[in-house]
């Protein structure tokens, strides 16, 4: 079921092949996940902290959000 403020699986199809893959370190979060807490943290005007616990650890949406907004300012690749 898709909520509100969450991505269509059409959006997300179109999205997905834009998100870095990693490489090593730890099990991540669904990207999904992730994306559609952004979706929502920005539709609603929430704070970080009382983001729903269905997007993953408030701190893991909030650090992707800040790297994702670093790479578009700078125009740069995903390497961040």
């Amino acid at each position: 079921m898709i909520r509100r403020h969450e991505l269509t699986d059409r959006e997300w199809e179109l999205l997905a092949p834009l998100i870095p893959r990693a490489v090593t370190g730890r099990p991540r979060v669904s990207d999904r996940q992730v994306i559609n807490g952004m979706v929502y943290k920005i539709r609603t005007g929430i704070s970080w902290r009382d983001l729903p616990e269905r997007y993953g650890p408030w701190q893991t949406v909030c650090t992707c959000f800040r790297r994702y907004a670093l790479v578009l300012l700078r125009g740069s690749s995903w390497r961040v």
